[in-house]
């Protein structure tokens, strides 16, 4: 490639396997039952646990490895039941890894297309990957889905979705 790596010389990160800083708005209102009852508001989705870690700041992108395992379990369940994962990939190298170390497989990962295709709205991606989830999985007819990302500081984040039927 004649692109040059991003972060250190003889990296295998360019501009072409990055995602591009994107503008965006998503917004998620996050409420009581009782309280979207009351005001008569649609309940799309039950958030079921979430989960944060802190890794090396230096290899960032590695966090959703960590997060998810800890918000499946947190939730009560196991990777085989998760029907979608949205997984940001700010870079392709870090969502392969966790996709790969995970062993999830490449038919339920961002099936829209990610943040490489999509873009990275900074500040709205999470809003942006659950916009995205809880359509596509009553479009498939899941129950269950899985939103992640790396966070530049040293942290992953993971949250687990079910589908209100």
């Amino acid at each position: 490639s004649k692109m040059k790596p991003a972060f250190k010389e003889g990296g295998s990160t360019t501009p072409g396997n990055a995602s591009q800083v994107s503008d965006g708005a998503a917004m998620t209102l996050v409420a009581r039952r009782s309280a979207a009852a009351k005001l008569g508001l649609p309940i799309l989705a039950r958030l079921r646990s979430f989960a944060v870690v802190g890794v090396d700041p230096k290899v960032m992108g590695i966090g959703p490895m960590y997060a998810i395992p800890i918000a499946l379990e947190k939730a009560g369940l196991k990777l085989e039941d998760i029907d979608i994962f949205e997984i940001n990939e700010a870079f392709a190298s870090q969502a392969t890894l966790t996709v790969d170390h995970l062993k999830i497989p490449m038919d339920k990962v961002n099936p829209k297309g990610g943040a490489i295709a999509l873009g990275h709205p900074l500040g709205c991606t999470g809003a942006r990957q659950i916009a995205t989830l809880l359509p596509e999985l009553r479009r498939k007819g899941g129950k269950y889905g899985v939103v992640a990302m790396c966070i530049g500081t040293g942290m992953g984040a993971a949250s687990v979705f079910e589908l209100e039927q």
